[in-house]
Parts: C-alpha cells; structure tokens; sequence
C-alpha cells in the first residue's frame, strides 16, 4: 500500500490532518462505524469530553486491531462533537498524540452536531486502508 498526504497550504501544518490522501495499492478497506465512549457493556459514559475521547479512542483502537488492521492506516477520521469549541480546548493534546503514535496524517472533518446518543460528547468515524 502506498500512502500519500496532500497539503498544499502552509497552513495546513498546523491542521494535525491532512486535505487529501491518495492511496494506491490498496489490499483491502475497513469503514468504522462511529466509535464512542462506550464500556464494554454498552452503556455510554457520562464522564467530561476529555475521558470520553480516551474511552473513544481506545475502542477505535481495539476495532481496528481486532478487524486485522493497524491504526497507521487510518486514511480518513470525522469527529463529530457536540461542542467543537470544547473539543478544541479540552481535546487536541490528546487527539494529538494519537495521530502521533500512529504517524497518522489523515483527512479529516470536524463537525459540532445538536446531540449524540445518551450524554456522549465526541464520536469518531475511520476508514483503514492496508
């Protein structure tokens, strides 16, 4: 599989994604449905957007990897949140450093939307390529 970012403004450094990804030589194609702070129980966390984006992510994680893929092919990733600018305050160090253990530079769109299941605050949607 071959993997590449375009980003032609300068400006999208700072973006932690990237505007498009072209990939070639594709084995095969994982579309996650949208991944939230869920136990394995099934019952939604109430905790702050910051927990629930942890919880989020490790669930993303542990369906990635039990699918047979590896995060690092992560070429697509939507957050969908009920306050973006919660998200932005309270978030982006940990979203950060996941995109940066994975080397992940993905295309991405960020949307605040009226409400998410129960008191969930933040949703993730994947699509994984290898």
């Amino acid at each position: 599989m071959e993997k590449r970012s375009v980003d032609p403004w300068k400006w999208g450094e700072y973006t932690n994604s990237a505007q498009a990804v072209e990939v070639k030589n594709v084995e095969s194609t994982l579309y996650c449905s949208g991944q939230v702070a869920i136990d394995i129980n099934g019952q939604p966390s109430a905790a702050d957007m910051r927990t629930q984006l942890l919880l989020t992510l490790n669930n993303l994680e542990e369906l990635i990897q039990s699918a047979g893929y590896d995060c690092a092919g992560i070429v697509r990733l939507n957050v969908y949140t009920t306050s973006v600018q919660e998200f932005f305050s309270t978030c982006t160090e940990v979203y950060r450093e996941f995109l940066q253990k994975y080397g992940i530079k993905q295309a991405t769109t960020l949307l605040e939307v009226k409400g998410l299941f129960a008191s969930l605050t933040v949703e993730l949607e994947a699509t994984v390529v290898r």
